[in-house]
Formats: C-alpha cells, structure tokens, sequence
C-alpha cells in the first residue's frame, strides 16, 4: 500500500512510498547548490559529504541533474549521461545508503532557461515554442538574463525521450532508490504543459491532452527502466517561476493527475503556491489533486514544523518536502522531531562555491560538542 494507514500518522512514522520504505515523512527537497565538479559536472567527493550529512531524511530527492548537455541551464549542476557523472552519484548513494538513508534522482531538462554558453555548441536553447523567457540563468561570470530558444521540431521529441531513459538507467547504475522526473518550475515538460509556453499546432501543443502528452511519454519510458514503484514526479500548478503562464491550471493539471494515477505512478511531490514564495499566490484546489491520486502526496513550499505535523496528521498530506532548512540544518529531522532551535541559512552562499555555506552547517551534536 502507497498511501499511508489512516490511524494517526504523525511526520516521523514510517511511510511506503510505492516501493521504497521510509523512515519518516520528512523529505529533503532537490536544490540546486551548483558545486558540481569544474569541467565534467560530475559529483565529487564535497558533494558526498553535503548528502551523506543530510541521509536522516525519510528521503532525499537529489538536485536537479541535467538528462544531457541540452537539457544543462545553470553552470556547474550535476549530470546523468556521462560514465564520469555516474561514478559521481555512485560514491553519493553509497554514502546515503551506508547511513541508513534513500535517495532517488530528480531528472531534468530546462528547456528554455538556459543560455547559449552551456549549449552544445553554443546553439539556442530549446523549447516547445521560440517563447523567450523572461528571467535569469546562472553562468560562469554570475546571473545572465536566458537566451531565446528555438522550437523542437517533432521529429527530435523521441530523442528527448529517450535521453530521459539513458539518465533514468544510469541513475539506476549509480545506485538510486527511484526517480523523480521534473515537470515543474517552467522547466521543460511544464514549458510542455502550458499554453503561455506552448503554441504548437501538432499533436504536442492545443489540447490539454495534446499538452500533456509529452510529459507522458516521459513517464511511461521511465517506469520502464525503474518500474512503477520507484518512479514520482514533480509539478507545481500555479507558481510563475522562470516565467510559467497557464490560462487554466485547475483543468490542466486534473487531467493529468487522472492519468498519472492511471500509470501507477509512487508519487506526486506538488509545490502549492509560488516556488519559494506565497502558499496562495493564486487560487488552486491541491486537495482534488490528492483525492485523484492513489500514490503518495508529497506537499512543498513553505512549511514549518507546525504546518508539516498537522498537514500530515490531518490526512491532507503523506509526506512534506523541505528545502532551505535543508540547507541549514544536516540534522533537520531531529531538530523537528526535538523541536530544536534550526540554523539560519545564508543565502550568499546557496549557488557555487566550496564548503562554506555547504557542508559547514553545525548539527546538534556539533553545538553539544
């Protein structure tokens, strides 16, 4: 059973989430900290230690990790296609795993947030339309606005796809307990998604049905590499990040929670509200996007110890993802679960850079100490 026993869970018991079994509810959010190594983008042995540190999450979603150089956005992000960025994950997972801790992968393509630097050689970024984004990417010499993109033509769709497959079975060489794909944040399959981004007038673009059918596709393809069990997803219905539009989320996102729930799928991890911002930036109903879905929901955005405890002790939610206490505090489950004082995070020192601000925070045994 995905969904969790009714009779008073509380955000430290245990949950089964499709096939992998957690210790507790609390799920550390995928975050971009851009320390990747220098020329390869492969994991090191700094970011072994930033995840090893925080293995006492109920479930770690790893930062976003680019499905191919097209898929890269932001310098120094870690990648899934290369035997070097596989060896990488590897030495990360098995220090998660030697924890007592689960990880899964969160993959990614940016679609039109990126920059002609980070390219294949240095051509535009893709999208499903040439829409240009209004926002900021992160290269070498700091934050640049995002190049304009050119549209995918229907014929380069299966490839998409099936670089999605190459990362999801390396992921699955490099020792990760399951995948997240990512539909959110006006990435990609989100950029799919929506009509602000999407004016196709093939079979990927119009319909809500037509829009959807990419991120599908992707899903079928993945379950196909790590099984249904072990496969979730990530959406975030109504936030404007990287300049996502939709005319009409409520219908949208409906439609394809109903056949996300068809595929089977161990999850939905739903940002409710604006990414890093406002619950109720706009009006959406999350709870129908629960009560349509039998896998587990797992709630982001904003939560602190007395929203995550009642959200999940209400029923509303299975599990709750944190992300910039993540940061802050290797230790966050315990310090919850003690309902210790947490360390503030410093937000110079989120996006590249060494240890500091990295692997420095101080636990509560450190402070004991």
């Amino acid at each position: 059973m995905t969904r969790s026993d009714p009779s008073h869970p509380t955000l430290f018991s245990p949950l089964r989430l499709g096939d992998i079994d957690l210790a507790n509810r609390v799920v550390m959010a995928p975050l971009t900290r851009n320390r990747a190594t220098h020329g390869n983008d492969a994991p090191n042995a700094l970011n072994v230690e930033y995840y090893r540190q925080r293995a006492g999450a109920g479930l770690i979603i790893s930062e976003a990790t680019q499905i191919s150089q097209q898929g890269q956005g932001y310098v120094w992000t870690p990648g899934m296609y290369t035997a070097e960025q596989v060896a990488g994950w590897r030495a990360v997972t098995d220090a998660v795993h030697a924890e007592g801790g689960k990880i899964i992968a969160q993959l990614w393509h940016v679609g039109r947030i990126s920059h002609v630097s980070l390219q294949p050689g240095g051509q535009a970024p893709v999208a499903p339309s040439a829409i240009p984004a209004k926002g900021k990417t992160y290269v070498e010499s700091g934050f640049v606005d995002v190049s304009a993109p050119r549209a995918l033509a229907l014929e380069e769709l299966p490839g998409i796809v099936a670089d999605y497959v190459k990362a999801a079975e390396n992921a699955k060489a490099a020792g990760f307990d399951g995948i997240e794909i990512h539909a959110a944040n006006g990435y990609l399959l989100d950029q799919f998604l929506r009509d602000g981004t999407n004016t196709r007038s093939d079979a990927y673009g119009g319909s809500i049905e037509n829009r959807t059918r990419l991120t599908l596709e992707v899903v079928d393809a993945v379950v196909n590499v790590f099984g249904k069990g072990r496969v979730g997803i990530r959406l975030s219905p109504v936030t404007p990040a990287n300049d996502a539009r939709d005319s009409d989320p409520q219908p949208l996102f409906a439609h394809l929670v109903a056949r996300l729930d068809e595929a089977g799928l161990a999850f939905i991890h739903v940002i409710e509200g604006a990414t890093g911002g406002p619950r109720d930036f706009l009006p959406f109903d999350y709870d129908a996007l629960r009560k349509a879905f039998r896998g587990a929901y797992i709630a982001n955005n904003g939560f602190d110890r007395a929203s995550a405890i009642e959200a999940v002790a209400s029923g509303r939610v299975d599990a709750v993802a944190f992300g910039r206490l993540f940061i802050a505090n290797p230790d966050l489950v315990d310090r919850l679960r003690r309902d210790s004082a947490l360390n503030t995070p410093e937000p110079s020192l989120f996006y590249g850079g060494d240890g500091k601000g990295y692997t420095d925070y101080p636990t509560l045994q450190d402070a004991a100490a």
